[in-house]
């Protein structure tokens, strides 16, 4: 049925119709179903964390459920495609339960929920494609165990970062369009069916930003924002190109990991770093540096946007 339309309308027609459909689905389902997610608590050791207090949270619940009913009506049918929207599924269901629970998940249980998804997800990937990667001009091979490891690295970095980087209004969303954009500008022959996906998340992730930007009525929780790093690191992977996560999520990376190093010097080594900065980044420049929320969305944009034409051009 896909291969018919596509035939009759070309891909870009394809491409086109699954932004559309992924836009107006998200929009419409956050209208109807606001009012039934559950709302955030305030989240009291965020800088401003008192400004979301009862808000609707949790809409990543229904924009990676958008996502996936309509990538199942615009991509062509692959089994390697369907176990990842299933993990897509299983991270966005790991963050929507915590985002409900009355008590927030410890981080081992969530680091062994990530774990198991990031194995499965690095497996499938191996199963059906090679070894081979791709770093500027040159290709080289990564022996199974390793790249497997690589890979579980990747997507677990990648679901937590971007999870730690959600704390800003308009911020995590609009920095994922311009991530997701950029692998598309820079690997889209080589991501084939998995462009017609990146470009039904971007519809998707406008339709939430309309609710999301300040003053937001809605919140995607870690219902959206794990979904998004699993989706990001995927992107990578199919792009034969894993290494360009570093440039095109680089503002993730930077500003998500700091605090994730922070706890795990100290947990694990004893060790205190980054004493004078809070983390995430986005906190400290917003409360040491007097930053407004605007700013900050503004500011990480026009650096992940340096970080993505860097890339564009190393890409050429």
């Amino acid at each position: 049925m896909i291969q018919l339309i596509s035939d009759a309308i070309g891909q870009q027609g394809v491409d086109a119709i699954g932004f559309l459909l992924a836009f107006a689905l998200t929009a419409l389902m956050d209208s109807l179903f606001h009012d039934k997610l559950p709302h955030d608590h305030g989240r009291a050791f965020a800088v401003n964390g008192e400004l979301s207090k009862g808000k609707a949270r949790g809409s990543g619940l229904i924009f990676v459920l958008c996502i996936a009913l309509v990538t199942l009506a615009v991509v062509p049918f692959r089994v390697e495609y369907v176990i990842y929207t299933v993990l897509l599924i299983a991270s966005m269901f790991s963050g929507y339960f915590d985002d409900a629970a009355e008590t927030a998940w410890n981080e081992y249980k969530k680091g062994l929920i990530d774990f198991v998804i990031a194995l499965v997800a690095g497996v499938t990937y191996l199963n059906f494609n090679s070894t081979t990667v791709h770093f500027l001009d040159w290709s080289f091979a990564i022996p199974y165990p390793l790249y497997l490891f690589l890979i579980i690295v990747l997507i677990w970095a990648s679901i937590n970062v971007v999870n730690c980087t959600d704390g800003v209004d308009g911020l995590s969303a609009s920095l994922a369009v311009v991530s997701i954009g950029t692998f598309l500008l820079a690997y889209g022959e080589e991501l084939g069916e998995y462009a017609t996906a990146a470009i039904v998340f971007i519809g998707a992730l406008l339709a939430y930003l309309w609710s999301n930007a300040k003053p937001s009525t809605l919140l995607m929780g870690d219902a959206g924002s794990r979904a998004m790093g699993f989706f990001l690191a995927i992107l990578a992977l199919k792009s034969s190109h894993p290494f360009a996560f570093l440039l095109a999520a680089l503002v993730f990376i930077v500003d998500g990991s700091l605090g994730i190093l922070k706890i795990s010097f100290k947990r694990f080594l004893h060790i205190s770093i980054l004493k004078n900065t809070l983390t995430p980044l986005h906190d400290h420049v917003r409360k040491r540096m007097g930053w407004s929320d605007e700013q900050v969305v503004a500011r990480w944009l026009i650096l992940q946007a340096v970080a993505s034409a860097w890339l564009l051009l190393l890409a050429r």
